[in-house]
């Protein structure tokens, strides 16, 4: 018999997945497996704060598209993650989420007035698909399954499984409690569906005039860029995304509208007499399928295709609903596709949304030259999308300052871009970044945040230290709370309200302080050699860059130039 501790039976179990990195916060209760880390080869990446933890597990999926686990303490620590976890189930990432408990002997049932006791379990039941608690030692590797299972299925999720520290410490038999490898007890990926559906779908797009072709992150989940792409220029398609599945199509394809370009996105969504979409759930940022910026329901036939069948027809009734991996659906399309029509031509309708993009490229264009105290907030964007590689991960944080990515920072593949799309929230930017490195070492990392968003979590930057996570932080610092200073005046507050914050603040002197390379930007022809040098230092850099308060109030599409915010100050 072998025996050995709940501990290194969950590193056994997580090996079997494949797992090689773990993220957390240390706790007491974790020793039972960190002495046996290095038996299992496994590296666990403790972070400052569990939220954060948590972020870069979820970031870790999104790149590798693998479950990223995160693991945290008892008590208060769990509760800490709750948040991050949150987050990865509005994204739809599978995130494996563990925390330690109390023993068993206090917590069922509860005794009343333990230390540091909650009811884990149903605290993260509403933010996961399955959450469980652990009640002996040789269910482990049964529960782990499941957790795996569920979270890897149908639309991706956090799942949550809680371990009293009686059982991660408590000794087993280890033939009691058999670990599975994962081909022998789940199917990793659906196939492409009914083929009948299929043979209608392709039916329907190879006789459409004007076809469109709309991708949501299940398309990146599923590694079917390609295939998406390669259907839409096969059919001279319309192509768009999805907030969450920017990168799909190259930003720069001349088939794809940008989700910005709202004219142009209506003009073609309401002359599409096909529309094929593809794991997105036309939720409240794609308007809920509804017009105007889509076209009437009657007259278009509409082609959905999703992992998840409660995703099918959800806000928009469809003509065709295909439940299937999105890999194996796009390309038994395009397969059939082929067979019934050759390749086409852009359609006539391309020269009206080009003619619909121009009242958009004249704002954008506008809104590079405004500024007369610090560095135009486009420019910054612009610079720093110019000095990275087409295949880095950009990683978006902040308020005002993401909308103004959102404007000047094309995304050009899947898997480059990194975002709460779901949630919008600050705070998610530094963790991101260094989960995305973390899981992606050989591509250049780099996040653009406010000073706002970079207090969430800027004492994560002493993990990039240590951890050798060589990412680069672009921050615009307006000194305020940018987005707040907006809606301020578009409320007509008589007066900021709790918007500015300390004008001094150096946040690239608490990168230097953390172990970082910091550097200081005041003028825009100082941004190129300041990202080179940070480039150079090989560690954790962070640039500040003084943006302009009166432009970073008004990104494109939010306040138009000659507003109120520049008229105060002619």
């Amino acid at each position: 018999m072998t025996q050995m501790t709940g501990g290194e039976l969950l590193l056994k179990c997580l090996k079997a997945e494949g797992v090689s990195t773990i993220f957390g916060l240390l706790d007491g209760s974790h020793n039972a497996f960190l002495a046996k880390l290095q038996t299992y080869d496994m590296r666990f990446v403790s972070a400052r704060h569990e939220a954060a933890a948590a972020h870069m597990a979820e970031a870790w999926a999104r790149i590798r598209g693998e479950p990223g686990v995160v693991i945290g303490g008892i008590g208060p620590g769990a509760a800490n993650m709750v948040s991050g976890i949150a987050t990865a189930y509005a994204e739809g990432s599978p995130v494996i989420a563990i925390t330690g408990q109390r023993r068993r002997t206090i917590i069922d049932p509860d005794r009343g007035g333990a230390f540091q006791v909650l009811d884990l379990v149903d605290f993260y039941r509403p933010v996961t698909k399955f959450a469980a608690g652990l009640r002996d030692w040789r269910r482990l590797p049964e529960l782990l399954r499941k957790a795996y299972r569920i979270a890897t299925s149908g639309r991706p999720g956090p799942v949550y499984i809680e371990i009293p520290e009686d059982l991660l410490r408590g000794v087993g038999d280890e033939a009691d409690a058999p670990v599975f490898a994962p081909e022998t007890y789940r199917v990793p990926r659906l196939g492409p569906g009914d083929p009948m559906l299929l043979a209608k779908a392709a039916a329907l797009l190879a006789n459409a005039k004007r076809p469109l072709l709309h991708a949501g992150s299940g398309v990146t989940w599923a590694g079917a860029a390609p295939a998406f792409v390669a259907l839409g220029e096969h059919l001279g398609a319309v192509m768009t995304t999805t907030l969450a599945a920017r990168g799909v199509v190259p930003e720069d394809h001349p088939q794809y509208i940008h989700i910005l370009n709202q004219d142009a996105l209506a003009a073609a969504r309401g002359e599409a007499d096909v529309t094929l979409v593809v794991g997105a759930r036309l939720g409240e940022l794609d308007a809920w399928g509804k017009p105007p910026l889509w076209g009437p329901v009657e007259g278009a036939a509409l082609i959905h295709v999703d992992a998840d069948p409660t995703a099918i027809g959800l806000n928009r009734p469809v003509d065709v609903g295909i439940v299937g991996d999105a890999q194996a659906a796009l390309a038994a399309l395009l397969t059939q596709v082929q067979a019934q029509a050759a390749p086409r031509p852009l359609h006539d309708g391309f020269a009206r949304y080009r003619q619909a993009t121009a009242p958009l490229q004249a704002q954008l264009a506008r809104a590079l030259q405004a500024g007369r105290h610090g560095v135009n907030s486009g420019q910054m964007v612009k610079t720093v999308r110019e000095f990275f590689p087409r295949d880095g991960i950009m990683v978006q944080d902040g308020g005002n300052t993401s909308l103004w990515c959102a404007s000047y920072h094309p995304i050009y593949g899947p898997r480059s871009y990194l975002y709460t799309a779901k949630f919008g929230h600050l705070g998610t930017g530094l963790p991101y970044a260094i989960g995305a490195k973390l899981a992606a070492p050989d591509r250049a990392v780099y996040l653009i945040s406010g000073d706002g968003a970079i207090g969430f979590n800027i004492q994560e930057l002493e993990t990039a230290r240590r951890h050798g996570a060589a990412i680069i932080v672009v921050v615009a610092v307006d000194r305020g709370w940018g987005m707040e200073r907006s809606s301020q005046l578009m409320a007509q507050l008589p007066t900021f309200v709790e918007t500015e914050l300390s004008p001094d603040i150096r946040y690239d002197q608490v990168a230097a302080a953390f172990g970082c390379h910091g550097e200081l930007v005041a003028n825009l022809d100082e941004l190129q050699p300041a990202l080179a040098r940070a480039a150079a230092a090989g560690r954790p850099a962070l640039i500040q860059v003084m943006v302009d308060p009166e432009v970073n109030m008004a990104p494109p599409g939010l306040l138009e130039f000659g507003s109120l915010v520049y008229r105060a100050t002619d």
